[in-house]
């Protein structure tokens, strides 16, 4: 019997967990992209969900962890191995604490903790996904991050749970610990925030919420943004000189600027499109391939490395792809709309 059969039979008699064969990823991304995973198992308890990544931790198949997919690229050839989901959404708490389940929604999390009246996550409003996810990338908007709001977070080493607080996470922009050490599975976090007005909270996020859906429309198949900013301090003088001091946000330069400079707006390969008002922005216009994806983020790199000898680093995460195939990024000749 092989690894892969062992380890469907040791899944499939976990109750609690769904288990399926073949599940195509593409109905778990946002990009709509991806081939199949071999083997897919979720579930909305805990236990059962542990009890999964115990199995796979001791069969050594391959494997990887998914949320909402929001940021994902999943090759077109699919996972051949275990692509595991908690889908627990938990939330609770009294005064300005709140306990929350890394399956939950974000945007459950952001509503809530407006209604409650407490301050600090109503500026990530729009932003889809999860909140184990959101802690992972340390996700943030309108200048805030959620590593403002986290005090613990819940994870799973593969041997047992255990918690590392704020300071322990090593939040940065965009980056959190768990980014290193990849088999830390985040399953639970407890956040405080202070206190705020409902009424003006929900007020400052239905005008973000309204900017949002007009840059990334719900129905827009994109990642959202695909590259990180960068930070002004980290930018060698001489390209320092070449950005216009309005364009600097809080001490970070938007990647968009870089991409509009060599053209990225409306470059197109099929189906995958720059948005003509945001270079930043890579969206599927309807059955394009990871592979474009993945060309099309190699050429802007390219073209913004010759041009300002930066290394643009992308937000979006791969599944699927060997690490050599990741770092190819072969660019091919691309289309630009006008």
């Amino acid at each position: 019997m092989s690894a892969i059969e062992a380890t469907r039979q040791c899944l499939a008699a976990i109750p609690g967990l769904r288990v399926n064969e073949d599940e195509p990823l593409a109905q778990h991304t946002r990009f709509g992209i991806g081939g199949p995973a071999r083997l897919f198992a979720e579930s909305a308890a805990r236990e059962p969900f542990l009890e999964a990544l115990r199995i796979v931790f001791d069969t050594g198949v391959p494997w990887t962890l998914i949320g909402g997919g929001t940021n994902l690229v999943v090759s077109d050839q699919g996972f051949d191995g275990v692509v595991l989901r908690y889908t627990g959404g938990a939330i609770s708490g009294e005064g300005p604490l709140v306990q929350v389940e890394a399956g939950a929604v974000l945007q459950d999390l952001v509503d809530q903790s407006i209604a409650r009246g407490l301050s600090g996550l109503h500026t990530m409003t729009g932003i889809p996904g999860g909140v184990g996810g959101a802690i992972y990338g340390n996700a943030g908007a309108y200048g805030h991050s959620i590593q403002e709001s986290v005090a613990r977070v819940w994870f799973f080493d593969g041997t047992a749970l255990r918690s590392l607080t704020n300071a322990q996470c090593e939040f940065r922009y965009r980056e959190s610990i768990f980014k290193a050490e990849k088999n830390w599975i985040i399953i639970a976090a407890e956040l405080e925030m202070p206190c705020g007005d409902a009424a003006t909270l929900k007020a400052e996020a239905d005008a973000i919420l309204d900017l949002r859906n007009r840059k990334y429309p719900p129905e827009m198949k994109c990642a959202g943004s695909i590259f990180k900013n960068l930070l002004l301090r980290d930018l060698a003088p001489a390209v320092r000189e070449q950005i216009p001091s309005q364009v600097i946000r809080e001490g970070k330069v938007p990647s968009a600027w870089f991409l509009e400079q060599v053209g990225g707006k409306g470059m197109r390969d099929g189906d995958i499109h720059v948005a003509d008002y945001h270079a930043n922005l890579i969206y599927n216009a309807g059955s394009g391939s990871a592979r474009q994806v993945r060309a099309m983020i190699a050429e802007l790199k390219k073209r913004v490395n010759q041009r300002f000898g930066i290394e643009l680093e992308e937000e979006v995460q791969y599944v699927g792809f060997t690490q050599a195939s990741r770092q190819a990024g072969q660019p091919v000749s691309l289309k630009t709309s006008v």
